[in-house]
Order: C-alpha cells, then structure tokens, then sequence
C-alpha cells in the first residue's frame, strides 16, 4: 500500500529551527485581510510594529514552513499529491505568540485513519522556545483512494449546528488580490494565482488558501466576540468544507456557549457555498 500506517506513526520526530520577526507577522495580518480602515486604532493592533500583537493562527505560517508538505515526506508515506486535500487544521496555543522569535519545532504523524475510500493523516507539529512550549498544530491531511487498509477510522470531526439563531453573523469581503498577498507567507502553490493550473485542477479561476480563511474567520471572530484580545484564544480548529474565491465575501455565522464559540463561513455570492465548518474557538 502507498501509506504504511504502521511505519508512519512509528517513525521518530524530525525538528527545525524556525526564526520569524515582526514583518512576517505583518505580512501575515495583511494577508488574512488586516488594516482596513488603515487608521482604525483596532487594526493597528495588527499592522503597526509599535502596537502589534499577534494572532494566533500565524502559527501556521511562522518560519515560512508547510505542514501539509511535511506530513507528506514522513516515513511510509507515498502518495499522489493530486489526491491530497487539506481536510482541516487544529491549534492549541500555549502562550501568546511573541512578534520575533526563534524556536524548535518538532513534528510527527501522530495517526493515520482508514475512513474507506480516503486515508487521513494527522501530522502533530509542537512549536517551543527557550522559555517552552508556544503552540502545538495538528493538520488533517485527506488522501483520496488511500482508504480500505483495514486501520482505525478515527474520530468523526463532524458537529451538529446549534438549533437556534446565531449569536453573531458577519461578513468578510476578501479582496482580489487577497491569494496574492497570502501567499508571501509561504504556501507558493499556483493553484492559488495561476489561471491555468487553477482551471487543470478543475477550478473556474484561483481560489483562496484554505489557511487563509482560517486566518480570517479567527480575527473576525476575536474581534468581534473577544473584544481584540489575542491572548483569550486557547484552541482554534476547523474542517474544510469548501472553497472560496479571492473577491468574494464569507459570512460568518457564530454561536456563543460560555467559553466556547462555534461557527460556520460560507461563500456569499454562492448561495452560502460551505466553506469552513466545525469550527470550534476555545477561550479565557
């Protein structure tokens, strides 16, 4: 079989020294659509070097690694990239991200799931510094036609929607150009600003990172529901359901229940194509 479930799991961490500073973090916010309006005292919180605080889900980028691209090198693991979807993204943050750091992060598929006609791979990345741990990210990572190896199918991601009204709806207009800017961070793929590679794998025009709207949902959602304060996010974790297209807007749909919030994005201009769900935001 391509994935060796056994061999995958078994296999010792590998770690690397990532360095970022106060500009990768300000190119990120950029990327996940911060400063606008460009004067907005709460958005300067995101991209003046003097008032910066950092949001969680940069994470994901810091160091300018992939974790997608290292759950695909690891031991027993061997696959067509043209079966890979990223199925969802889960944060645990330790303590608050600093703007500039060096730091060890250390990395292993944590399990891989039969679910039948698709294998899921886990890849459990746990970032620290000299002070000690700073977040731990796990990264689903879905293979087509990998299923039926006989493994365990693991737990189901799937939530059920509230039964009521959400607390909070918002929208989030993504510029034009928002896959562009997103992508300096670190995930080059031309699926994201090549037309022609973008209609090859089947799509209309480039759509946006899924990271990306990762990173939206969670500021609009610390924003608006945790009055802009970063350091209240615990764990941040989301299934993705759908894409989305550079220029359109997401709606945000969010149900409060103490200190967990549950919420929803979809694609407006596509009649609310799904887009992120089971998106579940602990807090302080």
């Amino acid at each position: 079989m391509p994935i060796d479930a056994v061999k995958a799991v078994s296999a010792p961490p590998t770690s690397t020294e990532i360095i970022w500073n106060h500009k990768d973090v300000l190119l990120y916010h950029l990327g996940i659509g911060a400063g606008l309006p460009a004067t907005d005292p709460a958005e300067l919180r995101y991209t003046l070097e003097s008032r910066l605080h950092v949001l969680p889900s940069f994470a994901t980028v810091a160091g300018g690694g992939m974790a997608l691209a290292g759950g695909l090198a690891a031991p027993g693991i061997d696959v067509d990239l043209a079966a890979v979807l990223h199925g969802g993204q889960a944060l645990t943050v330790h303590r608050p991200l600093p703007i500039s750091g060096d730091a060890t992060q250390t990395s292993k598929v944590a399990a891989v799931y039969d679910k039948g006609k698709a294998a899921v791979i886990v890849l459990r990345t746990a970032t620290a510094d000299a002070d000690g741990p700073l977040w731990t990210c796990d990264t689903q990572i879905f293979v087509k036609g990998e299923g039926g190896f006989g493994g365990e199918r693991g737990p189901s991601m799937r939530l059920d929607t509230p039964d009521r009204e959400p607390d909070h709806t918002l929208l989030r207009p993504l510029r034009e150009d928002q896959a562009l800017l997103y992508r300096l961070s670190g995930d080059w793929n031309p699926l994201h600003a090549d037309p022609d590679f973008a209609a090859r794998a089947g799509f209309e025009r480039p759509i946006l990172h899924g990271l990306c709207s990762y990173g939206v949902v969670l500021k609009a959602l610390v924003d608006t529901l945790l009055d802009g304060d970063v350091a209240r996010v615990r764990t941040y974790a989301t299934r993705f359901s759908g894409v989305v297209y550079p220029g359109e807007t997401l709606r945000v749909r969010a149900w409060r229940d103490g200190h967990r919030i549950q919420a929803t994005a979809t694609a407006v201009e596509r009649d609310d194509a799904p887009v992120l769900a089971d998106t579940v935001l602990e807090h302080t």
